[in-house]
């Protein structure tokens, strides 16, 4: 019988929309881990996927863009956004 080529992910991805929510708060990296007391480089591995934030800190973040946690935080990826979801709402 042949191996399987199918086989669990290596790591589990949590997809987010934190690039395009800083791009909209015209916030960089480190402008939001400060806001956050956390390192930047977190900022860009979550970014990356390459970290999955703790619960607290997915909150904190879902918070400080007002957002509800799953706005910013999913595990499969988001569908695109069209021009009128991107714009601020007053």
């Amino acid at each position: 019988m042949a191996p399987s080529t199918v086989r669990a992910p290596d790591r589990e991805v949590v997809h987010n929309r934190l690039p395009l929510l800083r791009a909209d708060r015209g916030l960089s990296r480190a402008a939001l881990a400060d806001e956050l007391g956390i390192h930047y480089q977190t900022i860009g591995y979550i970014e990356r996927g390459e970290y999955a934030p703790s619960l607290h800190l997915a909150l904190r973040i879902a918070a400080f863009f007002d957002l509800p946690v799953e706005a910013v935080f999913a595990l499969e990826p988001f569908e695109r956004l069209g021009a009128t979801a991107l714009m601020t709402k007053p």
